[in-house]
């Protein structure tokens, strides 16, 4: 959660976020901080390619939550929660990430240390997850994939 907060705060994010308004904060926070502005040997230069990378990151990081990118993946989700089985978990901190059989990988925001204990408790995993994670909790794709041994 504090992930999602910080770029928010970086993007001026208020609520939900629009790819629109999103993608123009974007652009100008690029435009502010490319690393080629500032001449070779500039203090900021350094500081200007870290900012940078920060800001690509947080805007893949927003668009991926954006609910246009959701709607837009729904399917794909649905399909996979549906059909295929929990191959891997990991928690920590407030962020629990499920890899399915399938292959993908999904992070999901906000999921509490007591939570994520009655997960691992729980008689059937793919059962409580489809009950108590799925549909209450924040949620994106993330980019790791399930590597075959």
């Amino acid at each position: 959660m504090k992930r999602i907060h910080e770029y928010k705060k970086l993007f001026g994010v208020e609520k939900e976020i629009e790819l629109q308004p999103l993608k123009k904060a974007y652009r100008n926070l690029v435009k502010e901080w490319h690393p080629d502005k500032f001449q070779a040997g500039d203090e900021r230069q350094e500081e200007a390619e870290i900012q940078s990378r920060r800001i690509i990151d947080g805007y893949h990081f927003l668009v991926s939550m954006a609910p246009e990118t959701k709607e837009k993946n729904l399917p794909e989700y649905k399909n996979t929660i549906t059909n295929s089985a929990i191959a891997d978990y990991r928690h920590k901190g407030m962020l629990l990430e499920i890899t399915f059989t399938d292959g993908a990988t999904y992070e999901y925001f906000g999921v509490t240390k007591p939570v994520y204990q009655k997960m691992i408790n729980a008689g059937n995993l793919n059962r409580f997850a489809k009950r108590s994670i799925y549909p209450k909790y924040t949620y994106r794709k993330s980019k790791r994939i399930l590597q075959e041994a």
